[in-house]
């Protein structure tokens, strides 16, 4: 649970920079169906060596942290979904993105990483899919070095 705790705690304070950004769209997740889905992508710096280390991420000012959860948008429970999907940068390279299922109580995250430059642009492009439906998950973010 303190694991659970301190990745909620990396991922609030990295949000909390984003917010005012997102704000306009309607914050970080979007309405799909019967879905809510959160999403973030954030510095894999943000995260304490620990947890990085727990999860088997690595911590580089040029890796990328993409995290994903699914809830029933009537009950707010966590759903346990197939993610698979792509990360498109602005010259057109494509990255197919792993995620990762982490289960911890009655959440449900999928993590994936993805390696970046300073000030690149990436168009994300998630298909989620359980529960006999498929939804597309469209975001884009841009990263920085620090």
């Amino acid at each position: 649970m303190k694991t659970l705790i301190s990745l909620c705690l990396a991922f609030c304070a990295f949000m909390a920079t984003s917010v005012l950004a997102n704000t306009e769209q309607g914050g970080q997740y979007k309405e799909l169906g019967n879905w809510q889905v959160h999403y973030i992508a954030f510095p894999s710096t943000v995260l304490q060596p620990k947890i990085a280390q727990h999860y088997g991420i690595e911590r580089s000012n040029y890796n990328a942290v993409i995290n994903i959860s699914v809830l029933d948008k009537a009950t707010k429970k966590a759903q346990k979904v197939a993610i698979s999907g792509t990360a498109k940068n602005l010259l057109g390279h494509n990255e197919t993105l792993a995620f990762k299922e982490i289960i911890d109580g009655d959440a449900i995250y999928y993590i994936a990483e993805l390696g970046y430059s300073n000030e690149e642009l990436y168009r994300f492009k998630l298909d989620i899919k359980g529960q006999n439906k498929s939804e597309v998950l469209s975001f884009q973010q841009k990263f920085y070095v620090d």
